[in-house]
């Protein structure tokens, strides 16, 4: 019976679940003794027929979980269980099994292996998010809305200058886990301490060729486990990308209250919003974003915690991993997925960030007259004192900045009623926006094309 929601397939890519069953665990295990037995064979530590049977039988279909956990309830000790229950199916050659090598060797080189698979499917799915941010950018460039600064609005932007903010953040991350891999795809096959003692002085050797067939980097050293800097490194990208989502999810969220209503999530047509409220209409996937945001940064102190152990090791890493790598791994997919959909079936609403644009009466422009004035020859801190006052005066009268503006003396000795009409129109105001656009959708298209650097 299914306990937690990732068991029961709620989050997740049934993919990226897949990789954390537990017999995929059992299999990656199984894969990391089939490779040290050919390389414990190679160099001549265990005959080479010993090896073929190893291999051959290093799997599943004849290392089953249920004899694994037998084993275990009666000794206490996990991969032991593994290494006797693979003992059994290999007969004679049973002994050769886990020559030299000590419990993590086998553990953190096949979370390496698990981890290789969840991250080019987490990989994918940000190259997915990031191409549509900038589809996204360029389709809207030209739409203009109102930026907020302090939940209060600001200055004009446009709608596509809002994602293409986004996909140069994404591009980043996409950077920044193509360079974290070559730091956390690493396995080891040192011994008890991390000397290699047990491999009769063909430690170096042996690890090289297990790594060479898993296809994964070799530790430089370790003690007996791989040195926890690395995955808190992977766990706390994986907080910064799930923080960056939550950004995303916020935005909207907010941009859909009814009172703004610029951007909406999709809302299919048999959809229910609410139990006993007909008309709701949640933002239920940017909303499960938040949500398992605030999770996967939990999941970070841990990460943390788990760097150091005592002395060349200890296990209080090891039950809190169980969790942690394949949660954030799930709950990171998972909201890729969301942001995914939320985006591709995003309602956007241009008449009406035309007219919360002007619920301010023009006051947004304020700037803009500012800078015009002193370009006229008014200096800078008389053009804000200035302005400062008028817009106070359109607010307390309840009057748009432009007439304040036209009967102002002041600024009349400067500003033709045309030159005023002009700067009051938002697209007028746009600055850089569509080269900005244009440099940041370049730059993370050629993340995207760049060629995956080898593991």
């Amino acid at each position: 019976m299914s306990i937690l929601p990732i068991d029961s397939g709620r989050y997740g890519s049934e993919e990226m679940r897949r990789i954390f069953t537990e017999e995929a665990r059992l299999q990656k295990m199984l894969d990391v003794e089939a490779a040290l037995a050919r390389a414990n064979a190679k160099y001549g530590l265990i005959p080479s027929e010993a090896a073929e049977v190893i291999a051959e039988r290093a799997n599943v279909n004849y290392v089953k979980p249920e004899r694994v956990k037998e084993i275990e309830a009666r000794i206490r000790h996990d991969i032991m269980a593994v290494v006797e229950a693979l003992a059994e199916v290999c007969g004679e050659y049973g002994g050769c099994v886990h020559v030299g090598a000590t419990s993590y060797d086998i553990v953190d080189t096949a979370t390496a292996l698990q981890l290789k698979e969840a991250i080019a499917i987490i990989e994918e799915r940000l190259k997915e998010l990031c191409q549509l941010l900038c589809d996204l950018a360029i389709k809207y460039g030209d739409v203009v809305m109102i930026g907020r600064t302090h939940g209060q609005h600001a200055l004009p932007i446009t709608l596509g200058f809002k994602f293409a903010v986004w996909a140069s953040e994404f591009a980043r991350h996409i950077e920044r886990l193509r360079e974290v891999k070559k730091r956390i795809l690493v396995g080891k096959m040192s011994g008890a301490v991390g000397t290699m003692a047990g491999f009769m002085g063909k430690g170096m050797e042996v690890q090289e060729e297990v790594m060479r067939f898993l296809g994964l980097r070799p530790e430089t050293i370790s003690t007996q486990v791989v040195q926890r800097d690395r995955l808190a490194e992977l766990i706390c990208l994986f907080a910064i990308i799930a923080s960056s989502l939550d950004r995303i999810a916020t935005e909207i969220r907010n941009l859909q209250r009814p009172e703004i209503m610029e951007l909406a999530e999709g809302f299919e047509p048999g959809q229910v919003g609410s139990s006993t409220m007909p008309h709701k209409q949640n933002p239920i996937d940017c909303e499960n974003v938040s949500s398992l945001a605030k999770l996967m940064r939990s999941l970070v102190i841990p990460a943390l915690e788990n760097i150091p152990l005592w002395h060349e090791r200890d296990l209080t890493n090891s039950a809190n991993e169980r969790f942690i790598i394949p949660e954030s791994c799930i709950l990171l997919d998972e909201m890729l997925r969301r942001t995914i959909r939320v985006l591709r079936n995003l309602r956007v609403y241009p008449e009406n960030m035309k007219k919360n644009l002007e619920l301010t009466k023009g006051r947004i422009m304020s700037e803009a007259v500012m800078i015009y004035l002193t370009r006229k020859g008014m200096s800078r801190q008389e053009a804000h004192r200035l302005l400062r006052e008028l817009s106070m005066k359109s607010m307390a009268e309840g009057v748009h900045l432009s007439d304040v503006l036209k009967r102002d003396e002041r600024v009349r000795a400067f500003l033709t009623e045309q030159e005023i009409n002009e700067l009051m129109r938002p697209e007028n105001y746009l600055g850089e926006s569509q080269k900005l656009i244009d440099k940041a959708v370049s730059e993370a298209l050629a993340v995207l094309k760049q060629k995956r650097p080898e593991t």
